[in-house]
């Protein structure tokens, strides 16, 4: 919850910035301009808050400093969440909000439908894109991603520990009536908890992988961007139920692409 609460009151100094390319940094392109004050505010309030801590699975990493705007004062590399009982490959550099949301997800939502579906539990989920400074999309000249200041995560896939795998771009549209249930389940309560989810059928850019980020002008209109909206009724998962969605977020007008 402080998380949360730290991201609500950084909305507040975030909304001014939105037509700014690179916050309240200014400046052509995100390569210039400085970093957002809330932003190292809102990793001490998490770190402070206790939801994360120093272990063998999330070490804290020298500050991130540049080029331009991008990095974090408190980055962690996790390789591992909900106490390692879920392994991140490769490690993640992300910070602590998000690293605080990532638990949360696992814990209410997704070993929730790993039981669900398949009697089992996720032990490893396969992420493509933790902290990386660019542009959303890749495009360097467009606005900055939350990538940039590791506050977002792209996940390919994950494993149970039965041992099969869920490749995301192979379960979506294609999988076993499971595997696309459990997908969409999860997707669900993605949506619930991150401020910007984005999945296979939003974009050409997302066909692979689900991501998830705290993009802070969301929260600050009470809003989530989620693309495609869940809860399209999936085919028969051996006598569960049709619909998947627990929830069903607002649309939210304005950035948080990516």
């Amino acid at each position: 919850m402080g998380a949360r609460v730290a991201y609500l009151a950084a909305g507040i100094a975030v909304a001014a910035c939105l037509g700014a390319l690179v916050g309240c940094g200014g400046g052509g392109t995100f390569n210039s301009g400085q970093r957002a004050p809330w932003r190292a505010k809102t990793e001490e309030a998490c770190l402070a808050s206790g939801a994360i801590q120093a272990s063998a699975y999330v070490q804290p990493m020298e500050a991130i400093d540049g080029p331009g705007v991008c990095g974090l004062e408190r980055p962690l590399r996790v390789s591992g969440l909900l106490g390692g009982g879920v392994g991140v490959t490769p490690p993640a550099t992300i910070g602590c909000p998000l690293t605080a949301a990532l638990d949360r997800w696992l814990q209410t939502s997704v070993q929730p439908a790993a039981a669900r579906y398949f009697r089992s539990r996720v032990v490893e989920i396969k992420e493509i894109a933790s902290y990386s400074c660019r542009g959303r999309n890749g495009n360097n000249f467009g606005q900055i991603s939350e990538h940039a200041f590791g506050n977002a995560l792209d996940i390919a896939g994950f494993r149970l520990a039965n041992g099969q795998d869920i490749v995301v771009v192979n379960a979506w549209g294609r999988g076993t009536a499971r595997e696309r249930a459990f997908l969409q389940e999860v997707f669900a309560g993605a949506c619930g908890e991150f401020y910007t989810v984005l999945g296979p059928g939003s974009d050409r850019f997302h066909y692979n992988h689900i991501h998830v980020d705290l993009l802070a002008t969301n929260v600050f209109h009470a809003r989530h961007y989620c693309r495609p909206q869940p809860g399209t009724p999936v085919a028969d998962a051996g006598g569960d139920p049709k619909s998947t969605a627990a929830i069903t977020p607002l649309s939210f007008v304005g950035p948080g692409a990516d």
